[in-house]
């Protein structure tokens, strides 16, 4: 049903400021691309009302084009080519949104700190920035801005208590730095249909003494590795493989290490969204819960500890062992597409961001469409223990230079809301499968297509999406020490050091890039290293960095995956 027009509504939005030719273009975007909504029609075209009267104030400024710039994923994609367009428009205001790789967009925002003048507009930068924001004093605090110079262009439908990523852009001050844009987890990615053949059920528990189910601990997911790549071998026809990663010099290797990896092997503390006072990075802070101290074990740090010197042997030694051998010599983006190819029994470490494309991978889906695969909680390594972040939630947000000239940025922050507004975001959930609002999850077309999503819609609705977190507020400079990590793995890939060889001079690096951050003059929060001491002055088994364990491989546990799904349908983690 189209939107019918009441004479009252019209004069209304005449009176706003609002163009025939304004309210005619929201007509047509809300009712052939903007649906479904969690608003009415009638709402929807309100909302609209409102960005287009914000943008005439700003229209009569001078303002008529601004450039923001993301990384390239679906979600993105469809910002850039088709919600950009509708609040052109709309509004009357042209966006160039640009579309580049995600080291490029850290880069670009790393030169626009240096340089004080911000490059875009607008950005969608990762969440995990958000310590380098709070401690440099460059991007406006959205809480401030909303409260001041922005409060006329904060659309008051804006809802932030409906937006599920909010805690991971608060800084230590309490304010809010970025407006969530989409978000996806690194979740188990398996095969289930072949997780569900009898005989393969019955030789896997013949040979380990358990049952083959989605694993709860690594030494499952290494036994099923073995098991579907030494035993199984093929499956009709074709050679299968027990797990999937990659490992090229690249540095998308680093995303593979700084999203949580090591906080999957236990390496952290306890502490949700991060670990304290020891993160996932192995950065500890002191008492303040703020100033970076260290981050090899000699200062108090875990990232050269046993618990991350495990974890990147496993890594190493799994993709060895059970991967194809074509991974080794793959990037992040090369690697993602392939379990789709119908040849992988099981992935540990699986973004969601790909769960789009995965529906449409005819290897792996049913004829009816329904998936052939499942995702679930991502297993977790022996030093890990309960109330530990369980893996990585990436958050893509909007973030603002208090450079940038006040017009532009609002008009910037007008589009980052609109792409966000309860009239368009079910619509871009749907088109790239990622999320920022809490409505849109528990939206009756999630209820009626859940089964497509292979267990994505009951995990976003579960209290289990709250462990999967981005990189918090202990890394004091971001884009400074992600580019230490890639160069260091992959050394341990090649065989040129050992795992602890690598990590020893990974965590030596990251201590000297924050030695020279605490002269350089922070404005919150600067590092200030604790002096080298014992290693074994801070190895514990109360907190980390913890003590190796004598035992780095306990019996294998699995769940069936049923029990899991009907846990999260049920409000529970597990």
């Amino acid at each position: 049903m189209k939107i019918r027009l009441t004479a009252l509504a019209a004069a209304a939005m005449l009176t706003s400021g609002a163009s025939w030719a304004d309210i005619k273009a929201a007509e047509k975007w809300i009712d052939q691309e903007f649906q479904p909504s969690t608003l009415s029609k009638q709402q929807q075209l309100e909302e609209m009302k409102w960005f287009i009267a914000a943008a005439d104030k700003l229209k009569a400024k001078g303002v008529k084009e601004i450039n923001v710039v993301s990384e390239t994923i679906d979600t993105h994609v469809y910002e850039s080519k088709t919600m950009a367009k509708a609040f052109e428009e709309i509004t009357g205001i042209r966006v160039r949104h640009d579309l580049i790789q995600e080291g490029d967009v850290v880069e670009k925002l790393q030169t626009s700190m240096q340089s004080g003048k911000s490059i875009y507009d607008g950005w969608i930068s990762d969440s995990d920035l958000i310590g380098t924001h709070y401690r440099y004093g460059a991007i406006e605090p959205l809480s401030d801005y909303m409260a001041g110079k922005g409060k006329e262009f904060t659309n008051p439908n804006l809802d932030l208590k409906d937006f599920i990523g909010t805690s991971f852009t608060t800084a230590p001050d309490g304010k809010l730095y970025q407006l969530p844009d989409q978000q996806f987890a690194n979740l188990y990615w398996f095969r289930a249909d072949w997780f569900e053949r009898k005989d393969l059920k019955e030789k896997f528990k013949a040979k380990y003494g358990y049952e083959l189910g989605v694993p709860v601990n690594w030494s499952a997911y290494e036994d099923i590795a073995n098991f579907f790549t030494n035993d199984v071998k093929e499956i009709d026809g074709k050679k299968v493989y027990g797990h999937m990663d990659y490992g090229k010099k690249d540095p998308s290797l680093g995303w593979r290490f700084t999203d949580a990896w090591l906080s999957m092997a236990g390496t952290a503390d306890k502490g949700i969204p991060n670990g304290m006072p020891v993160d996932e990075w192995g950065i500890r802070v002191a008492d303040d819960k703020c100033t970076p101290v260290g981050a090899s074990v000699a200062r108090g740090g875990a990232t050269n500890s046993p618990a991350a010197v495990y974890a990147l042997t496993k890594y190493v030694d799994w993709m060895k062992k059970y991967a194809p051998p074509q991974a080794q010599g793959m990037t992040f983006s090369e690697a993602g597409p392939v379990p789709g190819q119908g040849e992988i029994a099981q992935q540990i470490f699986w973004y969601t961001a790909f769960t789009a494309p995965m529906t449409k991978a005819q290897a792996v889906i049913n004829q009816d469409g329904t998936p052939k695969w499942r995702m679930a909680p991502g297993p977790h390594g022996p030093y890990w223990k309960q109330g530990m972040q369980n893996g990585y939630q990436d958050v893509g947000s909007w973030t603002f230079f208090k450079s940038t000239p006040d017009e532009r940025k609002a008009a910037a922050w007008l589009y980052a809301q609109f792409v966000n507004a309860k009239t368009t975001s079910l619509k871009k959930s749907i088109v790239g499968v990622t999320f920022v609002r809490d409505s849109d999850i528990r939206h009756e077309y999630f209820t009626k297509n859940a089964a497509k999503y292979g267990g994505l819609i009951e995990f976003y609705r579960s209290p289990a999406r709250v462990a999967w977190t981005p990189t918090g507020t202990n890394v004091p400079d971001y884009p400074k020490l992600a580019q230490l990590w890639w160069k260091n793995v992959a050394t341990a890939v090649t065989g040129e050091k050992t795992p602890q060889q690598a990590m020893d001079q990974l965590a030596d690096e990251m201590d000297q890039v924050m030695s020279r951050l605490q002269r350089a003059g922070m404005k919150n929060c600067a590092p200030k290293l604790n002096a080298k001491g014992d290693p074994n002055k801070y190895l514990s088994d109360t907190g980390a960095p913890w003590k190796k364990l004598a035992n780095e491989k306990p019996k294998g546990e699995t769940i069936a995956y049923d029990k899991l799904l009907q846990a999260w349908k049920e409000g529970r983690v597990q």
